[in-house]
């Protein structure tokens, strides 16, 4: 396959800042020590941790160095696929009470844990879980065949692509109702029979498309700029017509 021009695609700060928002954390060590982990990402993209009592962060050391992994997956039929892996690297800090709720929700959106209301109602208590998050330093990630490492500034400078809420939708609808028309549609694109195919990647430069254990990218004409401009340019893969 040809290189895809990188108009067609995410910005890698970007890119990494999507995947980190529907990322779950699957492992945590302070100072090279594994650690139980248990947490999310809040809106800067900052790994957020309910710590509880007698674990190592509980005391929070300032000097401790962290990292957290998170993994974001991608369900086609039965099988679970990675889609990316991220580790942020860091220094754990504690929530300001003021943005206690918010984190607690951040967390809650991957974890269910009665603990949160506990970490939240006795807020500052010595013997109560902590709400903690990354001072990031830097981010190691892998992603499909790129990998590589942002510093804080382009990782926390960029945003996630404004449009993955109605992405992440609208391809769970396709995987889930129209993946013969979709691959009816590959097919016609690649003039050629294709086999097992799957809505992959969604965003506003294109669509990526897992075919059999190969990933094609099929880039818009030009970027969409609203929810509608996205689904019309995926009707524009869809249709065989």
């Amino acid at each position: 396959m040809l290189p895809i021009p990188e108009r067609a695609m995410l910005p890698i700060p970007e890119r990494v800042r999507t995947l980190a928002a529907t990322a779950d954390v699957a492992k945590l060590s302070v100072d090279g020590a594994p650690s139980p982990a248990r947490g999310g990402v809040d809106e800067r993209g900052r790994p957020v941790l309910l710590v509880r009592p007698g674990e190592s962060l509980h005391g929070l050391r300032a000097d401790a160095v962290v990292a957290v992994n998170l993994t974001a997956m991608r369900q086609l039929g039965a099988v679970t696929h990675p889609r990316g892996l991220i580790e942020v690297q860091g220094w754990a800090e504690a929530v300001p009470e003021a943005e206690a709720r918010s984190a607690a929700v951040a967390v809650a959106a991957h974890l269910a844990d009665e603990s949160l209301f506990d970490a939240l109602e006795r807020f500052g208590h010595p013997d109560a879980p902590r709400l903690l998050r990354l001072d990031v330093g830097q981010v190691v990630y892998l992603t499909g065949q790129e990998s590589g490492v942002l510093d804080a500034d382009d990782y926390l400078g960029a945003a996630p692509d404004p449009l993955t809420e109605t992405a992440e939708r609208v391809l769970a609808h396709v995987n889930s109702s129209h993946r013969a028309q979709l691959a009816a549609g590959v097919a016609r694109q690649l003039c050629e029979p294709a086999g097992d195919v799957w809505l992959w990647e969604l965003d506003r430069y294109g669509a990526t498309v897992r075919v059999d254990e190969s990933l094609i990218r099929f880039p818009w004409p030009t970027p969409a700029r609203s929810e509608l401009c996205l689904e019309t340019a995926l009707r524009g893969l869809l249709c065989t017509c």
